[in-house]
């Protein structure tokens, strides 16, 4: 028998949930947190984001830019090997961006491909992105999810089947509705890393379940804790719950193109009728944050000046100036399987009501949301996974000319282009804070919607896992992780 040390060190695998099954194993195609944490297993990107949300170079070792931050030079890594073997270069790069950008592909990532006017490759290990217009936050938007490099000369026949990447662990079988199974690299360019030989991630749809696998030992972390359970979680002596703040957000959709959302008193009066503080209670379990928009408050361009209270006096002041002096009645939607939203909702409806507004909540199946609701009701309940800069977190839900903005609530607001143009083109930090803390300040004035808090998010451990932190991502890099 292996005293209880042997037995620590031959603890070589590990064993991670997933809510549910990952339908494209190339990451260019992601579109689910489950998705991701694939991405990150099998794959690097040029550069990567760590859970204190510093930057750092993974494929690329640094970058310069030009003054007007329309041309970005990056030198890239020597000696990294995909998994088939075939060396890293620029060609790898440019191939990559090219997929992206190709609308048969259907990335996600198109828009940020398209940014890209070309791609100069002066020597093997060296790329220059020619973007089409000033873009001085370019490496901060390489750490996207999708943006993975994959090898040039593999199909996307066979990506789609066996992904091949550089990352610290390799492709071994997949099982929908049972596991992912992925193993060492041994060939993985960073020193000494990873300390696993194998990674299983169970597809465990199932709170109950998962919760009870955890404390049997049958796993050893549990990916997105429900926020209902961390408490429980937490009082064990065997388990470590981690939560972390994130950018990730729930809130209210009003379509400002349908009454009575055309006018901007009417979703005035909805925001300061919100108690945001008591949302993240009743919602959250305490578990996130009130926030104006989509900037969390730990984030340095946050702006705490602006007010967070509810004022149902000002709401009702402002319902009688638009026409509205005994209030409305209106249906709100409220996603089924969304329990952030579902409990949120409930709670709206009841701080709405001092204000006039009587709502009547309609809980919708997620599978008849996007034909029935999304884009199209009035007003509805939605939210959104953290996004990899301020940038991408606010315009495009916030300018006139943002993919979500004219999928949701279709508003427009000269000056709010205006900051988010300036904001997306300065390339000094002053600079950039100064725009996005105007943009909050009008974002509370002009109300295109409600963003009522961020999200924590948490993963839960046996405390003999080392080298593991949650990450806010909301993906696991699993690549120091040891018994």
């Amino acid at each position: 028998m292996l005293s209880p040390t042997a037995d620590a060190q031959v603890k070589d695998s590990l064993v991670a949930t997933l809510n549910s099954n990952v339908n494209s194993l190339y990451p260019g195609r992601g579109t689910t947190a489950e998705e991701y944490n694939v991405g990150v297993l099998l794959f690097n990107g040029l550069v990567r984001i760590s859970e204190d949300l510093k930057l750092e170079p993974e494929l690329a070792t640094s970058w310069t830019a030009n003054a007007d931050a329309t041309e970005w030079t990056f030198k890239l890594r020597d000696g990294v090997k995909f998994h088939n073997g075939k060396p890293f270069s620029a060609e790898d790069v440019v191939h990559t961006f090219a997929l992206l950008a190709d609308p048969q592909l259907a990335s996600r990532a198109r828009s940020t491909a398209e940014m890209v006017k070309t791609i100069e490759m002066p020597d093997p290990l060296t790329v220059k992105f020619v973007l089409h217009q000033p873009y001085g936050s370019w490496p901060e938007m390489l750490i996207e999810r999708h943006l993975k490099i994959v090898p040039k000369g593999v199909s996307m026949d066979d990506m789609l089947v066996k992904p091949i990447g550089t990352g610290p662990f390799k492709f071994e079988s997949y099982t929908p509705g049972d596991k992912l199974v992925a193993v060492k690299n041994a060939d993985y360019w960073e020193d000494g890393l990873p300390k696993l030989k194998q990674v299983t991630l169970r597809i465990m749809p199932e709170d109950a379940a998962k919760i009870a696998a955890l404390n049997a030992g049958d796993i050893d972390i549990l990916w997105n804790v429900p926020l209902e359970a961390i408490k429980e979680l937490s009082a064990s002596q065997a388990i470590k719950v981690d939560p972390v703040p994130t950018g990730t957000w729930d809130g209210i959709v009003m379509k400002n193109d349908l009454k009575p959302f055309t006018d901007v008193r009417v979703r005035q009066a909805v925001l300061k009728s919100l108690d945001k503080a008591q949302l993240v209670q009743f919602a959250l379990f305490g578990q996130g944050a009130p926030t104006h928009t989509p900037i969390p408050p730990n984030h340095p361009f946050f702006d705490a000046s602006l007010p967070l209270k509810p004022d149902v006096a000002g709401a009702r002041k402002l319902l009688a100036e638009a026409g509205y002096p005994r209030g409305f009645e209106i249906t709100l939607n409220v996603p089924v399987g969304r329990p952030t939203r579902e409990r949120a909702a409930v709670a709206i409806q009841q701080m709405l009501k001092p204000a006039g507004i009587n709502v009547k909540l309609e809980r919708v199946p997620y599978s008849r949301w996007g034909a029935t609701v999304a884009g199209k009701a009035p007003f509805y309940m939605d939210g959104y996974l953290s996004r990899p800069t301020i940038d991408t977190a606010t315009y495009p839900w916030y300018h006139s000319s943002g993919s979500w903005n004219k999928q949701m609530w279709n508003f427009k607001s000269e000056r709010i282009d205006a900051v988010l143009d300036k904001g997306r083109l300065a390339t000094s930090e002053d600079e950039r804070k100064e725009q996005y803390k105007l943009f909050q300040k009008y974002a509370v004035e002009d109300v295109p919607g409600a963003v009522m808090y961020v999200i924590n998010f948490a993963t839960a451990y046996r405390n003999n896992l080392q080298g593991y932190r949650t990450h806010p991502y909301s993906w696991m890099d699993l690549r120091r992780a040891h018994f």
